[in-house]
């Protein structure tokens, strides 16, 4: 097997205030500052995009097991292919799942499609099977950045029959202002297509009122594609501390729970 690139074609409201300084201390300072280097280092940020697996939802292995009952049954994949597959499964993290199964199958549009018709049957069958929890403190989070005045919207590679499966899995079909996948916009993660989509549909003043948060380098690259005034990776999915700060986030924090504090809503 031909390994693919795991990178993709991209090498209304009240306003939240940037708190610089709550990190004060932590390497976050010089990325913060890094932010506006002509102006006082405050944002007002409109609308918050935050990634779904890995970054709001945990993850707990479901989308390589769910990629492992996809190869079984379709046979896209030869058995002494499948480790380095499974590899760059995991480098293509947040990217849209089609995309990633037509790398793998190098262009089959027939086999990509079946590949990913039983990823996303088989990830649906692991919701029911294992369960879905959030990563912790993130309910709270949507609901404290909502009553903050932002909007909130979630992002997904999944098709939207399986993101929808998910929010209602957690009970969290009302409290984000959307959810979309890349079936709703067009094109999936690097490109900005998701996070432009839910700026306007916010109505927000401008792209630099935008926060992307997500775990993955590709989230990183989608928010900056888009222009997004921050872009804030989060530690507990894919991708390390390295891997996000190297494809430019802003800012990387532990989880999510620490989100709120870094736009200044908690003391």
């Amino acid at each position: 097997m031909t390994t693919p690139t795991a990178s993709g074609d991209f090498a209304p409201t009240d306003e939240l205030e940037l708190d610089v300084d709550v990190f004060e201390g932590d390497d976050l300072d010089d990325d913060l500052d890094d932010l506006d280097d002509d102006e006082d280092d405050e944002a007002g940020i409109e609308v918050v995009v935050l990634d779904m697996a890995g970054t709001t939802v945990a993850d707990e292995g479901l989308v390589v097991a769910a990629f492992q009952r996809a190869v079984e049954r379709t046979g896209i994949i030869a058995d002494e292919d499948l480790d380095e597959a499974l590899d760059f499964v995991i480098a293509t993290m947040g990217q849209s799942k089609i995309e990633v199964f037509r790398s793998l199958t190098e262009g089959d549009e027939t086999d990509a499609q079946r590949a990913n018709e039983e990823f996303e049957r088989a990830y649906g069958e692991l919701i029911v099977e294992r369960g879905v929890e959030e990563i912790e403190g993130a309910r709270d989070v949507l609901i404290e950045l909502r009553d903050a005045g932002a909007s909130v919207v979630l992002t997904t590679g999944f098709a939207p029959a399986t993101r929808d499966a998910i929010l209602t899995a957690l009970g969290w079909e009302n409290l984000v202002d959307a959810a979309l996948s890349p079936a709703d916009v067009g094109r999936g993660r690097p490109a900005p297509d998701m996070a432009l989509t839910a700026l306007i549909r916010s109505e927000a003043s401008s792209v630099a009122a935008l926060a992307v948060v997500g775990d993955t380098r590709s989230d990183i690259e989608s928010g900056l594609n888009a222009g997004a005034g921050f872009v804030v990776g989060v530690l507990t999915g894919a991708h390390t501390r390295e891997e996000l700060e190297d494809a430019g986030a802003h800012a990387v924090i532990e989880s999510i729970a620490d989100l709120p504090a870094l736009l200044g809503l908690r003391d």
